[in-house]
């Protein structure tokens, strides 16, 4: 158990992973995908509280901390299967699951004081988002005509 009750940092901590996501999570949310706004800043805290709550108690203990880290990622790749959708011909939500990853990414890195690697993650997501989005082919296929991804 830890030794102290202290909130400020790791409600500094926990706001900048909060802060980082919601730009990604607008994004996502302006471009009607299937997760948004709230998912991806929650993706982020609980990452980033995940870390933030085992640091002082097993910092002792790195293969603790790598598992608890496994478990992170794993559960952030659960989630994002489910945002990938599979249609005949398409498949729909693989940009957002893999924007899922990212953002637990990110809420690890601020949970583990990479506040440079959260910040250069956040970047590269958006950059993504905003200058590779458009030089994606509109699909060709039937039905509903998306390819959103």
């Amino acid at each position: 158990m830890a030794g102290s009750f202290s909130l400020i940092p790791h409600f500094i901590a926990l706001s900048i992973a909060y802060g980082l996501a919601v730009p990604i999570g607008w994004n996502r949310e302006v471009e009607e995908r299937s997760a948004g706004i709230r998912t991806f800043p929650l993706v982020a805290v609980a990452s980033c509280g995940f870390v933030q709550a085992v640091e002082t108690t097993m910092a002792h203990d790195p293969a603790a901390i790598a598992r608890v880290l496994e478990g992170v990622i794993a559960g952030i790749g659960f989630l994002g299967g489910g945002a990938i959708l599979q249609g005949k011909n398409t498949v729909k939500g693989t940009a957002t699951a893999a924007s899922l990853w990212v953002t637990g990414a990110i809420g690890v890195a601020v949970g583990l004081g990479s506040y440079d690697v959260a910040v250069v993650l956040t970047i590269f997501t958006l950059l993504t988002f905003w200058i590779l989005a458009p030089l994606k082919p509109q699909s060709k296929e039937g039905g509903d005509g998306s390819a959103k991804d």
